[in-house]
């Protein structure tokens, strides 16, 4: 799926609030298609595996399954997998080829309890779902909480790295959703905006705006989680049931307004790094759209999660 320049641009200066509306309900439309799916699969495994790369919108897309799921009767525990992770052993923790450590690998999560608490929780038993505090990197076990599974309830597993064999394959039974921006933009058959661009605009306003990250420190660890992604995420994606594409038509027109900052990012960014050139294509490619105002973006857009300013707790 690709969406048209042109047709972005003219939705934008003729009818901006019925194009954003338009948009988010086509999303909402995925969203009922996945629950679905989920529903029919209900009988084999009351698990879901939400997986995606850095950028994807996982933590909303899981409130709106959520929220869709409940909306037909079925009560819904979303959890985030980043609680899974083991406190960090630098002496055993994986490393990457240049020798730092791997902050992408799965092997930083505590497998054996994940695989524990899918098995549990399919019994209908009892778990504690830990708390990982990244600021101390470790897991505080005194500040989990207690969750059982009755009939007719369903718990959401949201990480990046859910449908990686260490996860899923222990787990085939349960369903499977792979998630990520993957339109592109075109002008005809030109590529003028990648899905892939989608996901660091995202990412670096977001860090930025709610995790105190510098926008270049952000384009710097770019090629790093690349790395992870093509190594540890994106050959699983095969595994999903169920393949949702976050992309909307009008986000880049909505993250044209921190092009420049972006800009001045990438000014910074060494010639030597091997997406220095990619960066500046990127912020270039903002000048070819239709900015819209930040403030038509609906409280419960997915690109709420990376502005602010949404309807759902993050």
């Amino acid at each position: 799926m690709a969406y048209q320049l042109k047709e972005i641009n003219h939705s934008i200066r003729t009818d901006p609030k019925g194009f954003l509306a338009q948009c988010d309900a086509r999303y909402q439309d995925r969203i009922s298609a996945a629950v679905n799916q989920i529903l029919a699969r209900m009988k084999q495994s009351p698990i879901v595996l939400l997986s995606g790369p850095s950028g994807s919108g996982k933590t909303t897309t899981a409130m709106k399954l959520e929220q869709e799921l409940e909306r037909r009767g079925v009560n819904t525990h979303t959890i985030s997998m980043d609680n899974y992770y083991s406190t960090l052993n630098r002496k055993t923790a994986p490393r990457t080829p240049e020798g730092d450590i791997d902050y992408e690998s799965p092997l930083l999560l505590d497998l054996d309890l994940l695989d524990d608490t899918f098995t549990r929780l399919s019994r209908g038993e009892w778990v504690v779902v830990p708390k990982y505090e990244f600021a101390r990197q470790m897991r505080n076990d005194s500040r989990g909480t207690f969750l059982k599974l009755d009939k007719n309830e369903i718990a959401i597993f949201e990480g990046i790295h859910a449908l990686n064999d260490h996860i899923a394959g222990r787990h085939p039974e349960a369903t499977g959703l792979y998630i990520s921006a993957r339109s592109n933009v075109l002008e005809g058959e030109q590529l003028r905006f990648k899905g892939t661009w989608m996901r660091i605009s995202r990412r670096a306003v977001r860090d930025y705006n709610f995790r105190g990250t510098d926008l270049l420190e952000t384009l710097l660890m770019w090629y790093n989680v690349r790395r992870g992604e093509k190594t540890y995420i994106s050959p699983f994606k095969s595994r999903a049931n169920v393949v949702i594409d976050s992309s909307l038509p009008y986000e880049v027109s909505v993250f044209a307004n921190y092009a420049d900052a972006l800009g001045a990012a990438a000014a910074q960014i060494p010639a030597d790094n091997p997406r220095c050139q990619e960066f500046h294509d990127l912020v270039d490619a903002f000048r070819q759209f239709e900015p819209v105002d930040p403030a038509l973006v609906s409280p419960e857009s997915l690109i709420r999660e990376f502005i602010g300013g949404g309807t759902y707790s993050y």
